[in-house]
């Protein structure tokens, strides 16, 4: 009898340890990696909040593959370590299928080779410096020539300048994000003397001296502009500063990498007015989609004055590739899903469609954008099309003749053209 108890008692534990199983496989994880304090939660918190608005929209239409989406948010806190340890722990630990997350480059960079050596997903939603292609990462945001070198045409074609001022955080981003700009500028014929370089930390609130230099420089009878890599909450201080010292767009414009709707809803924009940013998307586009998604985004969070923004956008393209992605492949299993994104097609906010191409970054319109006092943008320009983005640059002698595919028979991030070699990551 004694024994007869113990079988049963182990097969009922075998058979609750089963259940406990089958119960763990019912949801497919999505992993948010987004900062919720630190210098960059002004950026990322709206992200953090998109990604729960679009997870719970795909749940109420039967989630994926007949599993729900199960969110699992975790807070690097604007530590750029902390984002590998974080990865690390929502792969290992919390079993997720992808992870959609970062902001700043640095993050990224600290992630990639963690997100690399356990074989995940990361949907990366932020204009880069390029330079960069990993079967593990998809890039929705925009690579240089979706961003930076259109601006600069801009500034150059229609504006009329001829000196600049390249300012920006000291990371990743912005130094590499104008060592190409600097070696565009050259080609066009730009002089040194004609080019100030400047990069400020993290969170820097003190821009007196910088702006008062800014001004002088634009003195010397040129049309002079100012092209911000500026990252996170100094960009409040750094805006405020110019108004303070009567720098305005029609003296010496400015044009944002980094600053959007969201940046803007901190600040007073009057003296901002005419000021510029490049990216693909604005809140203010007139588009069926745009309209549809800044109405449920207002439902969602229960404030009809909080803005969409850019990387809103990138996330809401990402996350609606991935899904067909894994539709397609027919599991999450995360090669699988990377091979099925390859060509996968998605609306943008814009009234358009992107497109994953073979180097994982995305086709797509390229706009500039003018503040105007209500904190919104008025687009004064726009590609015509879509543009595709660029993984490797073509102004950099080291990036010229490198190409990412992700496809047969190359399937190598970087791939040199002339040796026909991978010289990196590949499978």
């Amino acid at each position: 009898m004694k024994n007869t108890v113990s079988k049963w008692v182990s097969v009922l534990a075998i058979a609750f340890l089963g259940i406990q199983a089958a119960n763990a496989k019912d949801t497919i994880k999505v992993g948010i990696l987004h900062s919720l304090s630190g210098t960059m939660a002004i950026s990322e918190t709206t992200l953090k909040d998109t990604m729960l608005m679009l997870i719970d929209e795909q749940n109420k239409k039967g989630g994926v593959l007949g599993k729900q989406l199960e969110a699992v948010v975790v807070d690097p806190a604007s530590n750029w370590p902390l984002f590998a340890e974080k990865t690390r722990e929502l792969i290992e630990k919390e079993k997720v299928d992808v992870i959609f997350g970062c902001w700043t480059s640095v993050s990224r960079k600290s992630v990639l080779p963690v997100i690399e050596e356990l074989n995940g997903l990361l949907f990366y939603p932020v204009q880069y410096e390029g330079e960069e292609s990993s079967k593990n990462v998809f890039y929705t945001g925009a690579a240089p020539n979706q961003q930076a070198v259109p601006a600069v045409d801009y500034l150059m074609n229609e504006v009329g300048v001829k000196r600049w001022v390249l300012a920006g955080t000291d990371y990743v981003y912005p130094r590499t994000t104008n060592k190409i700009l600097e070696a565009y500028l050259k080609a066009k014929g730009v002089a040194d003397a004609d080019m100030m370089i400047n990069y400020t930390p993290f969170g820097h609130s003190d821009w007196q001296s910088i702006v008062a230099d800014i001004k002088k420089f634009g003195s010397a009878g040129k049309k002079t502009a100012v092209v911000s890599t500026i990252n996170g909450d100094a960009n409040v201080p750094f805006y405020k500063e110019l108004g303070n010292q009567g720098v305005s767009a029609e003296d010496i414009p400015v044009v944002a990498f980094s600053v959007g709707e969201e940046e803007l809803s901190g600040i007073d924009t009057k003296p901002l007015v005419g000021h510029l940013a490049a990216w693909n998307y604005f809140m203010s586009v007139d588009s069926e989609d745009n309209d549809a998604f800044i109405e449920q985004w207002h439902a969602f969070i229960k404030d009809k004055k909080r803005v969409s923004n850019d990387p809103m956008e990138a996330h809401y393209i990402g996350f609606n590739m991935w899904v067909k992605a894994v539709e397609k492949a027919g599991k999450t299993d995360a090669d699988a899903v990377a091979e099925a994104m390859i060509g996968i097609e998605a609306p943008n906010l814009t009234g358009g469609v992107a497109v994953m191409n073979k180097n994982h970054h995305l086709s797509k319109p390229v706009l500039i954008g003018e503040i105007q006092d209500d904190g919104q943008f008025e687009v004064v320009w726009e590609t015509d099309g879509t543009v595709p983005g660029d993984a490797w640059s073509d102004y950099l002698a080291g990036s010229v003749d490198i190409v990412a595919d992700w496809t047969d028979p190359v399937r190598c991030g970087n791939y040199n053209t002339k040796t026909k070699k991978c010289s990196g990551q590949n499978f």
